[in-house]
């Protein structure tokens, strides 16, 4: 197929989806001698709009895993906001070291239901939202790496095909799509942290840079102590707060961050389709 549009498309909070996403359609683009447009639907605005792709496109797709899927208050907007008009599509998901359960697959299934041809698809690692130890500093050189391999094996692909395929690019995951993780304690007991906000120290200047970052819109612009709207725990503001000023204290949150920490300390590795 002749490529005629390459697009990087992604949400991504504390930068680590764009991270591979950009680098997998930078990669594309050499081998296709197409430079890559940029969608990032990450803060609000954005996702007022409407995005329409068509014929002779190719779209790598990214967003990042919560609780193995696409993020709950995320899936509407990637349900609605595009419209594939049978352009080919690479669905990319970035995973905190844990696992990325069914997200993967998620994501293909709805960008086939939004009208794109799925042709490969990737799931990559990145540190945790809630943690600086969790995955630290990936993607790194070696996450990298992967991702420059798949996407001169994925360009090659892509203008090689005859027509856009008839059924989606096989990746892992279970179909129908299991529930979202639920952490538990020792007890067993679900550990439910969907209402917890995030805290801010004295050392906050009032800079406002945790406002403009968060991705729901979530901080009061006149208070940035004040947290009206809702939290995802991406970990925007914590991560990029100048002076570090704010951070989580609940004891469920801390519970399960630890849990993470010390259960999934081993590397996780990417993975690619290409089948």
């Amino acid at each position: 197929m002749k490529i005629k549009k390459l697009y990087a498309v992604y949400f991504s909070a504390t930068g680590t989806t764009e991270k591979i996403v950009r680098r997998i359609a930078d990669g594309a683009g050499a081998v296709l001698g197409l430079a890559a447009e940029t969608v990032d639907f990450t803060l609000p605005a954005a996702r007022k709009e409407h995005y329409s792709f068509g014929e002779g496109d190719l779209v790598i797709f990214g967003v990042p895993v919560y609780a193995g899927r696409v993020p709950n208050l995320l899936l509407p907007f990637v349900q609605s906001g595009f419209s594939g008009g049978g352009a080919l599509a690479v669905p990319v998901v970035l995973y905190g070291n844990r696992n990325y359960d069914d997200g993967l697959i998620e994501l293909r299934n709805t960008l086939e239901a939004d009208g794109f041809h799925t042709v490969a698809g990737a799931a990559f690692i990145g540190e945790h939202s809630f943690s600086y130890t969790l995955a630290a500093h990936r993607p790194d050189e070696q996450d990298l790496a992967v991702a420059d391999r798949f996407a001169r094996q994925l360009a090659e692909k892509a203008a090689a095909l005859p027509a856009a395929p008839s059924e989606p690019a096989h990746v892992n995951g279970c179909d129908p799509i299991r529930p979202y993780y639920t952490p538990r304690d020792r007890k067993g007991n679900p550990v439910n942290i969907l209402k917890v906000k995030p805290k801010t120290s004295d050392a906050c200047v009032k800079c406002g840079l945790c406002v403009k970052k968060c991705p729901m819109g979530a901080i009061d612009p006149a208070d940035p102590s004040n947290v009206p709207g809702i939290c995802i725990k991406c970990g925007a503001c914590v991560k990029k707060c100048p002076k570090g000023a704010k951070y989580y204290d609940d004891e469920k949150y801390l519970y399960h961050q630890h849990e993470l920490e010390e259960g999934f300390a081993r590397r996780a590795e990417p993975e690619t389709f290409l089948g």
